[in-house]
């Protein structure tokens, strides 16, 4: 039975736990519910054993009755009536008291507890997730300025290229035809300006009414600095301290100061009468509110002419004076807009603002990589904390519900029927299975992390390992399966042998790994840029296989595509009388044929080696069983997971049939690629695979590029059609094959699982035979790892091979 770690998870994160909190309260009412049926219950008993004590009293205070009758059997009669009534006053008593001893008062200081572990939990949740939303948030929005920057760049490259071309047509009357203007496709609209002010953040109409009240209340005058003249619109330093440490909440002089300094960082104020542009709380410094100010609050600025040096330095008779000559000298190298780049062209700028765009969305990205991996690890140990919690609630509901019979029976004999229905119905109270049902109705989705890669404009995938498509991370490594793949099952093969017993083999793919040591890893081979195999072996083996796992949860789409998910599930829903085994491997082998090259050899490579694991360990029928469930979720999920697909296993059996029909699956899938390979006709053409990749940048900018260049050029003279790599041309063939049947020769035995035959020459069919031979490793991993130079004769063997990308 799941647990609450894998049954409440949403891509946003907030969804599912929002669903898991409100059961929660739920709880917490139901708590309330059982205490105020205690609390009532001991109120009841209490007002009643009261009255039943009133009645020896009243019928006491009649006169002249059986108070004067002396050993009359009436009168016994009588006294055992009263005492059965003062008996059953105490007993009553008795209960109240019970009650609330054993129930409300225990249960009621538990209840407040459990309420306020939910809270906390809840409150600590949420923070992380607006710490993760306000991240992912400023990564969208330094993208787009990273684009936008690209995209300026772009456009002044293609203006520079066709401003100083020379006219290729003359007017009829032989003058040069005038220029064209080019007219470029207006800018996007920018992003939102803010305002970092101390730790706060204004947006422009926030600072509007900021500055507007510090114009109002600071006092404003001028300022006289010998030698360069009179400046108008001054304040001094510690009036602004002043007023920001009333007004804007600043606790100390420092952070003031702070406030300060960022206003002038901003360009709100400017140091005047000294060198530099720090801001201090002194009443001897001087600072001048720009023209930006006035400009944000509508204030008229009070403008005057600067009396400057120039009136000095054009007097004939200090031409040859000392201290002019030095303020000449110190003004030559004043720069007065404080600009660190003072001698760039526009071109440079614009390349320098590319990159430090790049720099700080690179940067955001691995920050809101890092907040995600953290906030999913405290969402499992909250989850995990939650269950206990939620399980203690109902192990006390049952606790409670037996005590609160207890303080009856052991008082009241006689209401032994009502205290058998009670037992009756404590002993139907059953913790485990409420749980269930609670996960079964409410749970939103297993554990599918989302992760936010790092997308370069020009389409490269550099060095980033997890989160990224898998074709795109093969064509960057040069192989067919991705060397992360590769690393860890060879890994796990060569230190199967070191493991004590089959069951621990076993054991390492089942093993409930924190995904804190899980994270670590992935960080560890995420930012590595030297060999993977040397990190590897500074972790446990079951640390290795779960990042395995991890590496394929955190694809952007499943390793068999969510495309082809229909497709399975109507392979299994047709019930058996319908289809044969047989004939749905068939089936099964049509619909994975439509997979990627490279989704397929990791598909074929991570069978070999689970198939071999079985196979070398014996593992029985309960183990498959649950190997295979917990790789369900990384082969084949569903494009979009909802209340019906949780439920389903169609996943599991796809798992099954691979498990126990690897060899005929793949058999097929190579030999039909081998046939497509020959040129065996349009029949036996492998169909283009599905391509996951939505980004499509490559196409977009192309596209992009075209269309410049059919606005602002001439009609190329070079022929129409073109050859695309993106895309296959030729309808006869498919994508690049996947060869099964290996050419009659030598090489037959060294080829690889998913090697492509081509007609090659003798000598090269040596140098390919033995860079094969050297190549091989232990394992899986091996069987599926491409040889380097096969791949490149095959490129014009089979020109529909390119990336979809």
């Amino acid at each position: 039975m799941p647990g609450f770690a894998d049954s409440f998870w949403t891509p946003d994160y907030a969804s599912g736990l929002g669903i898991l909190y409100t059961k929660l309260q739920q709880g917490v009412a139901e708590n309330k519910q059982i205490l105020t049926i205690a609390s009532l219950r001991a109120d009841a008993e209490g007002a009643y054993g009261a009255r039943l004590g009133d009645i020896a009293p009243s019928v006491d205070r009649i006169g002249s009755g059986f108070s004067k009758d002396e050993g009359a059997s009436v009168r016994k009669a009588y006294d055992g009536i009263r005492g059965e009534m003062i008996e059953a006053s105490k007993n009553h008593q008795k209960i109240s008291a019970n009650i609330r001893e054993l129930v409300v008062n225990p249960f009621s200081r538990w209840c407040d507890q459990h309420a306020a572990r939910i809270q906390n939990s809840h409150d600590d949740l949420q923070a992380r997730i607006k710490d993760h939303t306000k991240q992912t948030d400023l990564v969208r929005k330094l993208r787009s300025q990273y684009f936008n920057k690209c995209r300026l760049v772009e456009d002044l490259e293609e203006e520079n290229k066709l401003a100083f071309q020379s006219p290729e047509t003359s007017s009829p009357k032989g003058k040069p035809s005038p220029p064209k203007i080019v007219l470029t496709d207006p800018q996007e609209p920018e992003e939102p300006e803010f305002f970092e002010l101390g730790d706060k953040s204004y947006d422009t109409e926030e600072i509007k009414k900021v500055l507007s009240d510090m114009l109002n209340a600071i006092r404003i005058g001028e300022a006289k600095v010998p030698i360069l003249g009179t400046y108008q619109n001054t304040s001094t330093g510690a009036d602004i301290v002043e007023y920001l440490q009333k007004n804007l909440g600043a606790s100390s002089i420092s952070y003031a100061e702070r406030i300060g300094q960022d206003m002038v960082d901003v360009g709100f104020l400017r140091l005047i009468g000294n060198m530099g542009s720090t801001f201090a709380n002194s009443s001897r410094m001087n600072y001048q509110w720009r023209s930006r100010v006035f400009q944000i609050t509508g204030i008229p600025e009070n403008k005057k002419p600067l009396l400057r040096m120039a009136s000095v330095l054009s007097n004939e008779d200090a031409a040859g004076s000392p201290t002019i000559a030095s303020v000449s000298e110190m003004l030559a190298g004043w720069n007065p807009l404080n600009n660190p780049h003072p001698d760039e062209t526009p071109s440079e700028k614009l390349h320098r603002e590319a990159y430090e765009a790049d720099e700080r969305y690179k940067a955001a990205v691995i920050k809101l990589d890092q907040i995600r991996c953290i906030l999913e690890e405290e969402i499992i140990d909250h989850l995990r904390f939650m269950e206990r919690c939620e399980l203690d609630r109902l192990k006390a509901i049952k606790s409670v519900v037996l005590d609160f019979s207890g303080a009856i029976s052991n008082v009241i004999p006689s209401l032994q029927s009502t205290v058998d229905q009670m037992m009756l119905y404590q002993e139907t109270i059953q913790p485990l299975g409420d749980l269930r049902y609670m996960l079964e109705n409410h749970r939103t989705g297993g554990f599918v992390p989302k992760v936010q890669p790092y997308e370069n404009y020009y389409g490269s995938v550099g060095d980033q390992v997890f989160g990224v498509d898998l074709e795109a991370r093969a064509r960057a490594d040069r192989k067919r399966v991705p060397v992360i793949v590769t690393n860890i099952l060879t890994f796990l093969d060569n230190h199967y042998p070191d493991l004590e017993g089959d069951d621990t083999r076993r054991a390492i793919w089942l093993h409930d790994v924190p995904l804190a040591a899980t994270h670590h890893l992935r960080q560890a081979l995420n930012t590595s840029t030297g060999d993977q195999r040397s990190i590897l072996e500074k972790y446990e083996i079951p640390i290795v296989a779960s990042v395995l796992k991890l590496y394929l949860l955190e694809l952007p789409d499943s390793l068999v595509s969510s495309q082809v998910y229909e497709i399975v599930k109507t392979i299994y829903s047709t019930t058996a009388n319908e289809t044969t085994e047989e004939g749905r491997i068939k089936v099964l082998q049509s619909t994975l044929g439509q997979l990627r090259l490279n989704n397929i050899a990791t598909l074929d490579a991570m069978m070999t080696h689970f198939t071999r694991l079985i196979d070398l360990t014996s593992a029985d029928e309960a183990y498959v069983s649950t190997l295979a469930q917990a790789l369900a979720p990384c082969i084949l999920r569903p494009r979009i997971e909802s209340t019906l697909t949780m439920n389903e296993r169609h996943s599991y059996r796809l798992i099954r049939d691979l498990f126990d029909h690897k060899d005929a699956i793949f058999g097929e899938l190579k030999r039909q690629s081998s046939a497509s390979a020959f040129g065996a006709g349009p029949s036996a053409a492998r169909p283009r695979a599905i391509s996951t990749d939505e980004s499509n940048r490559r196409a977009a900018m192309e596209a992009r590029n075209r269309a410049i260049a059919n606005r602002s050029r001439a009609t190329s003279p070079a022929p129409a059609a073109r050859h695309r790599r993106d895309r296959s041309t030729d309808g006869s063939l498919g994508r690049f094959p996947v060869n099964v049947s290996s050419p009659q020769g030598p090489e037959r035995k060294s080829r690889q699982s998913l090697d492509v035959p081509v007609a090659v020459q003798p000598h090269a069919e040596e140098e390919n035979a033995k860079s094969v031979e050297g190549s091989e490793t232990n394992g899986a991993a091996a069987e599926s790892k491409p040889e380097a130079d096969a791949s490149a004769s095959n490129e014009n063997a089979a020109p529909a091979s390119g990336s979809d990308g």
